[in-house]
């Protein structure tokens, strides 16, 4: 799938190193070295994709892509060289649909792009106004099949997941890893344990994929992102879904 993509770097060689292996993908890229630019040129459109580093002068990606999420649902891969957890859900927290800590391959980079071309732009979330909530549904039985843990249920057989009552949407790979979840909750499965639950359902794949499906699913499923009570860090081992929320991990 060839695409009108914009790569926001402040470092020229970079940019053009990312550039060039998008180009031989056939796309249509775009380069621009602030951040000020990289929101301008995604407004400009047609874009189907914003590349965009974190650390940029005049206005950084965090910013850029809290804008932009205001407007558009356009896919947006985020670069940064910073590793910790908190700056990365903050990322996801803003709207980046997946990110790569520096240095990354640039054939990483590519696949990462193909992926979420693949998957395609996602509707903007819809909010109620403050006087209109939605009262909380009775609780029922949930159906033969369905997978429960606490509020949160996964139905494999309509590909349904809802978190308290509400419609979670969510990727292939997204659905799979909480439905392996799901099916033993309080079980610690390892990053190894989980990527071979994904083979075939992401192409490309890595320890970091597994990362990023579950702090998107945090943003999706969690009251607080970044105070997980129902998908739990095990450090040292892995991940694993609370069989009854208590509490902070």
């Amino acid at each position: 799938m060839c695409a009108h993509v914009v790569v926001a770097e402040d470092d020229p060689k970079q940019a053009d190193l990312v550039r060039l292996y998008l180009e031989r993908e056939g796309h249509h890229v775009v380069v621009v070295h602030d951040g000020r630019s990289a929101l301008e040129e995604a407004r400009r459109g047609p874009t189907q994709l914003l590349v965009l580093d974190v650390m940029m002068p005049v206005m950084d990606g965090l910013d850029v892509c809290r804008a932009l999420r205001v407007e558009s649902a356009v896919p947006v891969l985020m670069l940064t060289a910073r590793t910790g957890e908190e700056d990365l859900l903050l990322g996801l927290d803003l709207g980046a649909d997946d990110y790569l800590t520096k240095p990354y391959s640039p054939r990483e980079l590519v696949a990462r792009v193909r992926a979420l071309l693949r998957r395609g732009s996602r509707p903007l979330p819809q909010s109620l106004p403050p006087d209109s909530a939605t009262p909380p549904a009775t609780p029922t039985a949930p159906p033969p099949g369905v997978l429960t843990a606490g509020a949160l249920t996964v139905d494999p057989r309509r590909h349904e997941i809802t978190a308290d009552g509400r419609p979670v949407s969510c990727t292939p790979g997204e659905f799979r890893l909480l439905e392996v979840l799901a099916a033993q909750p309080g079980r610690v499965f390892t990053r190894a344990q989980l990527l071979e639950q994904l083979h075939g359902i992401d192409r490309y794949i890595t320890t970091r994929t597994v990362d990023t499906h579950v702090m998107n699913l945090r943003r999706k499923i969690e009251p607080q992102p970044r105070r997980p009570t129902r998908l739990l860090t095990v450090y040292g081992i892995g991940y694993k879904l609370a069989e009854e929320p208590h509490g902070a991990s």
